[in-house]
């Protein structure tokens, strides 16, 4: 019984965190990944504009912006080889 409660504990203290997690990108050191100015410019040739958010989160760049259709995104990518790894877009 003791062991159905603690697991019961651990999961409810784990699981909100795991559903704010983002995607793994990669398992590369930084010092492999693009810079973050030529993240930003891959981007651009991707379509994305009006950025108003770029950031490194966990093993990602992400960013917040709109696609070329005008749609809102979010959107993660590997930052070894700008590759979408997970997008959210609106609309």
């Amino acid at each position: 019984m003791k062991k159905i409660v603690a697991g019961l504990i651990a999961f409810s203290v784990l699981a909100p965190v795991a559903a704010f997690a983002g995607p793994v990108c990669t398992t590369e050191a930084k010092d492999k990944w693009m810079t973050e100015d030529a993240m930003k410019a891959k981007v651009a040739e991707m379509g994305y504009q009006k950025i108003k958010t770029f950031k490194v989160s966990g093993s990602c760049y992400e960013i917040y912006g709109y696609t070329k259709d005008n749609k809102k995104a979010e959107v993660y990518f590997n930052p070894v080889t700008g590759a979408v790894v997970k997008s959210e877009i609106d609309g």
